[in-house]
This record gives structure tokens, sequence and C-alpha cells, in this order.
């Protein structure tokens, strides 16, 4: 590789960093926790995911439609040609390129995004392909990173993989139920009215996150040592969320927005450091 090259990439990995620091400081702090080697590849992947859902989320001035149509071409065509003057693309080919992250990852991840363009009730069909493509997929991606491209070892850590990206947008979904509707007019999970949401309603989407979140574990467990302690991270983080949403009625989710103090993120973040370095699991 000749040495403007390589400085172009990593101006590019850079730049996709700067876009996880700046959009999420927790995702930020959880990429920090996994091996050195991990963490552009992590980042490159997160400014393409990012971008995408700018596109869709806030763009609000412009034709999102067509700015989607034109980013899906510029993806492949980056892909194919393993260089694009987009940066975050160019970033995200040498990434899929590089750990042989399969199309269908991709193509699913970017219909999900086609979905959130006018998708705004879901049924049970949708519900699981728009979980599918805007999250689990993702943990698809980074699992790829991790296990360094073993295919025995990704399809082997494919399920839990899947399990714990559904149970992070869940939560999610109970998180922003508020923001989700009022702003955007979107309510994900199926047969739940906005209108009427209610108790039973809220324990049964809870529940449902709890058996993701059981199953994801032992995947964790198994995952890289360089990399269990910032994935668990990321787990016990959006358990606590969990706790602190199960901890208030179904009106409540509807009224706020819940998020978790920076401080209990640090005291999450040391738990999990203590842990790891005495070997529990």
């Amino acid at each position: 590789m000749n040495a403007n090259l390589k400085q172009y990439n990593d101006i590019c990995f850079e730049l996709s960093k700067k876009i996880t620091e700046s959009y999420s400081t927790s995702f930020t702090h959880g990429i920090k926790t996994l091996g050195q080697k991990y963490h552009m590849p992590i980042f490159a992947i997160y400014g393409f995911v990012r971008l995408a859902d700018e596109i869709v989320d806030s763009f609000h001035e412009f034709n999102k439609a067509e700015l989607l149509k034109d980013f899906v071409a510029q993806t492949y065509k980056a892909i194919e040609d393993k260089i694009s003057t987009n940066t975050v693309l160019h970033a995200f080919q040498l990434i899929v390129n590089e750990y042989n992250i399969e199309r269908e990852l991709i193509d699913a991840f970017l219909l999900s995004m086609e979905m959130d363009l006018d998708k705004k009730v879901y049924n049970k069909e949708l519900y699981t392909k728009y979980i599918y493509g805007s999250a689990e997929v993702v943990g698809l991606m980074c699992l790829h990173v991790f296990v360094s491209g073993n295919v025995n070892e990704y399809q082997r850590l494919r399920e839990p993989a899947r399990k714990l990206g559904a149970a992070f947008q869940k939560v999610n979904f109970l998180r922003d139920m508020k923001s989700d509707f009022a702003d955007r007019g979107r309510v994900y999970f199926p047969s739940v009215d906005f209108a009427v949401f209610d108790d039973n309603a809220k324990k049964a989407i809870e529940a449902d996150i709890d058996a993701d979140f059981a199953e994801a574990y032992h995947g964790i467990m198994q995952l890289p040592e360089d990399v269990r302690p910032g994935v668990y991270t990321a787990y016990i983080y959006y358990l606590e969320l969990l706790k602190k949403i199960k901890g208030v009625s179904a009106s409540e989710v509807l009224k706020k927005r819940f998020r978790i103090a920076d401080s209990m993120k640090f005291l999450l973040l040391l738990r999990t450091h203590a842990r790891f370095k005495m070997g529990i699991s």
C-alpha cells in the first residue's frame, strides 16, 4: 500500500471515530474497553450506521428518499470498487472487505432504514424484520470483526449476537416511545396502541426482552477475552436501563425518555473491570 492511500485510510477511520464520539459517548466508551485492534473497525461500522440513520431521522429539509437511494448506491459501489471519496463509506468498505461481511447483512440494514421513511405502525412480521435489519445485523457485523473473520466461530456465536442486538433495540424502543411517537409518529411494538399503552403491555415487552438478554449472555461469555469485557459492559448498561424502565408505570414511559446517569455508567464500567480482572464468568 502506498503511503498516500494509507494516510487516507487512517483519516477515514479517524473521521468515523469522531462521528461515534459526537453522537454516542456510551458507545464510544464501550468500544474503548475492547482490545485496541477492534477500535477502528467498530468505529467504521458505527459511522456507517449512524450516517444512514441521520439521513432518515434528521434531514427533514431535504428529500430523504433520494438521499437514502444515493447512499445505498454509493455503499455498494464503495464495496465493489474498494475505494470511495465518501470517507465514512471508505472506512466501512475496508472493514466489509477485510472481514468478509456478507451483503445480506448490509441489505437488511439498508432495508430497515428505508422502512423508517414511511412505516409508522408495525405488525409482527414487519417488527421482526425491522429489528433484524436495524439492530441484529449490526451486532453480526461486529461479530465478524470480533472473531477475526473465523467462519466457524461466527456461526457458533451468531444466534446469541442476534439476541443481544434485539434486546438492545427493544430497550431503545421502550426508552424512546414518547419521542418516536411525538416526533415521528412511529410505534414499533406490534399490537401496541400509544393511546392505550398499559402496564400489561409493558410487562409483556419487558419479559420478551429478558428472554433475549438471557440467551445473549451465554454468547457474550464465549467471546474472545479481549472483546468480552467491552460487550459485557454494554450488556449491563442496557440491563440497568431496562431495570429503570421496569420501575415505572406505562404512563411514565409515555411521558419521558429514560437514561443512565454518567456516574452510574462509570460505576458499571468499574464493576465490569473488576469482574473480569477477578476472572468471574
